[in-house]
């Protein structure tokens, strides 16, 4: 038998990258290849690239770069660059980066076994063209659907696995292949982004925002469930306008129920809210929903009216604090997160001190803070009235120093109340940790269990918060939950 082609997945950037990841694992498994987890152990590296901002595409460029090193005294023979870094910039990339084997869009995906044979053996795929996404603008929901399957975006290819992959009775699984053990997976709700914020380039390479099906969604989180996943989290560019492209703005509100009920599921999580799209309805839902978590991923960027109208934004300090106080009236243990950009062009000392009012009003759960610097492609990069960098500098220390207050505040007002606890790692020596329900994988903090008995990976205890560190809480677990948890895992 000859040897089996290998391929490691090396994934950078946000959730959605990661579910993109583990669609190509699919694909690939199914075409015959073993998944490795050491690019040093593997034929094939694909890197999945970030091309959202200079950072994230300095280390896409750097993991290329270190995949690259290993050709020379390793068993690596190529290394291929997809994801949002290749889609956005294709051949200027292979061009700039001779590195890379080869440089593969999201059209490629479908056929990407057949890809990565061809560099692997030696043969030359032409690199990836990139169009501008935003000139996608379906009309209807059924071109809207058409255009999804003329550019083969990830997540809206074919639902299923080939025949004799699957089962042959009842649903088959999707086409995905989880890349670790994690209790957690991330389910994504749709692709692109209507929203034509000043500072972003995402709908240029990610395109219009087209919704997947509630029944392609089910169906991945009942098979995910079966692979022992405990909680789902659904990611997109804006999940707030799922289903307006489907004909129902609300399509959201009844699919979350849906999904609390998959039978395995314990807790669903909702990411990337708008908060100029937040409607009753929703927030209804989200607070109320058992098994659905009180989360709210808002993203507010600033709070001061004319800098977020240069962002083509909406809302200000007062809407924005009325929404929060909407929502804790709803569920007053609701966990809210948050990005900010500070040094915005055009950004007045008057609108700094507005943002800080906001921040100091909020209390949030988690704040990210990001300097504003020049993205190629958006508006906002036109703009005449930018800062020094120094000056921009300034304020994203200031205000980073504030939000660190802020939340460390925040997880002290936790103290005393009962969270519930998914169990995440299970450690002699660090201990046991896990998040509660205000707190999303990655972005967030955590929880430390005072005591780890009869507890492991995956299990939902409640525990009661104690202390603080930091962001991060601790808290002991109540007697009668650990033997809830006990029972709940036989």
């Amino acid at each position: 038998m000859p040897e089996r082609r290998t391929v490691a997945l090396v994934t950078l950037g946000c959730a959605r990258n990661e579910v993109d990841s583990e669609e190509l694992a699919g694909r690939l498994e199914a075409d015959g290849w073993q998944l490795v987890e050491d690019a040093a152990d593997a034929d094939v590296a694909v890197v999945n690239t970030c091309g959202f901002v200079e950072a994230a595409k300095k280390d896409s460029v750097d993991a290329l770069l270190e995949a690259n090193d290993l050709k020379s005294h390793g068993r690596t023979q190529a290394v291929v660059a997809v994801g949002c870094m290749a889609e956005r910039y294709g051949k200027e990339l292979a061009e700039a980066l001779p590195e890379a084997d080869g440089v593969l869009g999201f059209d490629d995906y479908t056929d990407i076994s057949d890809r990565l044979q061809t560099i692997l053996s030696g043969g030359i795929h032409a690199s990836h063209t990139p169009r501008d996404r935003r000139k996608l603008l379906p009309i209807s929901p059924a071109e809207r659907q058409e255009s999804a399957a003329s550019v083969a975006l990830p997540g809206h290819g074919p639902a299923d696995l080939p025949e004799g992959v699957a089962p042959a009775s009842g649903p088959r699984a999707p086409l995905r292949r989880r890349l670790d053990g994690s209790p957690v997976a991330s389910v994504k709700l749709a692709s692109g982004c209507d929203r034509r914020c000043s500072f972003c380039a995402i709908p240029s390479f990610r395109g219009s925002f087209i919704s997947r099906r509630p029944s392609d969604v089910l169906n991945e989180t009942r098979w995910l469930a079966e692979q022992g996943v405990k909680e789902i989290m659904l990611v997109s560019e804006n999940n707030t306008s799922y289903g307006k492209d489907l004909g129902d703005i609300r399509l959201l509100e009844s699919l979350l129920p849906e999904l609390a009920e998959v039978d395995g599921i314990e807790r669903v999580r909702v990411s990337y809210l708008q908060p100029a799209e937040m409607r009753p309805g929703l927030i209804d839902v989200l607070t109320s929903t058992p098994k659905v978590a009180p989360y709210f991923d808002l993203s507010f960027q600033h709070s001061a009216p004319d800098v977020l109208r240069s962002m083509r934004r909406f809302g200000d300090t007062d809407r924005f604090l009325e929404l929060l106080d909407t929502i804790r009236s709803k569920a007053p243990e609701a966990g809210v997160r948050s990005n900010f950009i500070v040094g915005f062009p055009g950004e007045t000392e008057s609108d700094l001190a507005e943002l800080e009012r906001f921040l100091n009003g909020a209390r949030l759960d988690a704040i990210g803070v990001f300097g504003y610097s020049d993205e190629e492609g958006t508006e906002a990069a036109t703009y005449d009235n930018k800062l020094d960098e120094d000056v921009v500098a300034e304020r994203l220390a200031h205000i980073s120093r504030l939000a660190e207050e802020l939340v460390s505040q925040r997880a002290e007002e936790r103290v005393g109340e009962t969270v519930r606890v998914l169990v995440e790692s299970v450690d002699e020596e660090e201990g046991v940790h896990g998040r509660g329900a205000h707190q999303a994988p990655e972005t967030d903090g955590q929880v430390l269990l005072t005591s780890g008995a009869g507890l492991s990976v995956g299990r939902m205890v409640e525990a009661k918060v104690v202390g603080t560190e930091g962001v991060d809480l601790v808290a002991e677990p109540l007697t009668g939950s650990l033997a809830c948890s006990e029972e709940a895992g036989r």
